[in-house]
């Protein structure tokens, strides 16, 4: 076919069919081809139809299941609650220790029962968090203010977690509760608060009966006995002693003097006016401080306790906070009780934005105070008249060795000795025989402990050798005094003469000049270079 008959038979075309087939749109089809029928096959119709009706009933069930649905997440079936958010919230938690094992859960041992076991079996009861965080505290992120220890008691213990608020929620809760537990309240806080890492401070009381204070030679344990006010005043005298900022590794285990974690602040501390509970006599100590060691306050109290008995020497109480071991005594538990915790800065910050509920709890000091009054104070007096546990605890006072103690302290008071300097060097002063028979005693005691392990950081103190009349007398076999053979020749130098002057190096040294006098330790001066 040429070009020409090409373009013939497209205008024969474009005059049948139309110019509106370029077009979006309806389209006129060619009279030729509305002309032409297609032929259908048999059964096409059939086919056709069926499909329609498979797709309409496809439809028709997939319209149904989401109506179902939309009923199930409008809660309208029959009765199921719909789930409830977690939030996170505090809980002010009273309770009375005795016959617990402490607050803090032991996960995996069923022998000893603890305040958080009951909480935990009564919060998964009465719906507020599922049953597998019941078994993994984590999973609600579960945190006590402050571990309270065996037999100690709380009446504003606080813990942070993350609950469902149901209606009712603390009727709820304190009905799968023993009466000697309560939740008091119950306030909303911010999603990452933790109640341990949060609380600026915590508050205890230590009640006990104040024949506690009664001097050894009376021994008075009766109910007969009363506090006289001067002994008040030297007990509170005592007990302002341990504010301000000590390291108490000694009222504590397994904490050395040079940690930094035995350090701890203490913001007050008293002892109150006594009271008379069923004819027994009692005082309540009050302490204040931004956190506690295991067993620290037990262990002030029982100090002094002792102190005031005459037990100890009052010296002890300073010598306590040194870097030496002290026998320091523990008092019973029955008496401790937690008695607040404080969010100072939390309430600074969020108690006023007007989301947020500051953490004081003064509406519920009502409640705090009925149920230390129906359960803590009577527990605690029942079972001192019953027991008499700080009774026997005084019994085994004389039983420590504060006397080894007060020895030392004796030896410190001679401790830095003046040195009276002659022409040719240091010479006796007044109780210089004494020091030096002293440390001539002592010497075979000091090479022994300079030669144990792991006394590395006392051999500076340890390697001075005795007083003699014309100088220092370099001390022998010590380790500190040189190294291998430098031992005898730096420890043999003799003393200046008259007129001599000190060698000035160019650059300044931490070393002194031999024949210098250094500090004094234990009546001895030292008799080489440290």
């Amino acid at each position: 076919m040429g070009v020409p008959r090409l373009r013939v038979v497209v205008a024969a075309l474009w005059r049948a069919c139309g110019t509106r087939s370029l077009r979006l749109g309806p389209r006129r089809l060619c009279p030729m081809a509305q002309s032409v029928k297609t032929p259908v096959p048999a059964g096409a119709n059939e086919e056709q139809d069926r499909k329609a009706r498979s797709w309409q009933g496809r439809a028709r069930v997939w319209e149904e299941s989401e109506q179902k649905t939309k009923k199930l997440k409008s809660g309208e079936d029959d009765g199921q609650p719909r789930k409830l958010p977690k939030r996170k919230v505090v809980l002010l938690l009273a309770y009375s220790g005795k016959g617990y094992h402490g607050m803090q859960r032991n996960v995996g041992s069923s022998q000893f029962r603890t305040i958080e076991d009951d909480l935990v079996s009564a919060l998964v009861q009465s719906g507020c968090i599922p049953e597998s965080h019941g078994e993994d505290m984590k999973k609600m992120s579960f945190q006590r203010c402050a571990r309270t220890d065996k037999g100690v008691s709380a009446a504003g213990q606080v813990v942070s977690l993350k609950v469902w608020l149901i209606e009712d929620i603390l009727e709820k809760i304190n009905s799968h509760l023993p009466s000697h537990i309560r939740i008091l309240g119950l306030k909303r806080v911010t999603g990452g608060f933790n109640s341990k890492n949060r609380c600026d401070a915590r508050t205890y009381c230590y009640m006990l009966p104040t024949f506690a204070f009664a001097h050894k030679d009376q021994d008075v344990q009766d109910e007969s006995f009363r506090l006289r006010a001067e002994t008040l005043r030297r007990v509170n005298e005592l007990l302002a002693c341990f504010c301000g900022t000590h390291s108490f590794h000694n009222f504590t285990s397994q904490k050395g003097p040079q940690e930094p974690s035995a350090r701890r602040y203490i913001l007050e501390m008293q002892c109150g006016e006594p009271f008379v509970r069923d004819g027994l006599e009692f005082a309540i100590i009050t302490v204040k401080g931004q956190s506690f060691l295991m067993h620290q306050i037990r262990k002030m109290v029982g100090l002094v306790v002792a102190i005031v008995r005459g037990h100890a020497p009052e010296s002890l109480l300073a010598r306590s906070w040194g870097p030496t071991k002290v026998d320091v005594p523990k008092a019973p538990g029955l008496g401790l009780v937690l008695e607040r915790v404080h969010f100072d800065k939390y309430n600074q910050r969020f108690g006023g934005d007007g989301l947020h509920e500051p953490l004081d709890w003064v509406a519920e000091e009502g409640a705090i105070a009925a149920f230390k009054e129906c359960y803590i104070f009577p527990s605690i007096v029942d079972t001192e008249r019953r027991e008499r546990s700080m009774a026997q605890w005084l019994s085994t006072l004389p039983a420590h060795d504060f006397s080894a103690s007060a020895e030392s302290v004796a030896g410190e008071a001679t401790e830095v000795t003046e040195v009276e300097w002659g022409p040719g060097g240091p010479s006796p002063s007044r109780g210089e025989e004494r020091r030096r028979d002293i440390a001539a005693a002592e010497a075979p005691a000091a090479d022994a402990k300079l030669r144990e392990p792991g006394r590395r950081g006392t051999q500076r103190a340890l390697f001075c050798g005795a007083v003699g009349a014309d100088g220092p007398v370099p001390k022998t076999g010590s380790r500190s005094a040189g190294r291998g053979e430098a031992d005898s020749v730096r420890g043999a130098q003799p003393a200046p003469g008259p007129g001599h002057v000190p060698r000035r190096d160019p650059v300044p040294s931490r070393r002194p000049a031999p024949g210098l006098p250094t500090r004094a330790l234990q009546g001895r001066l030292c008799a080489a270079p440290c």
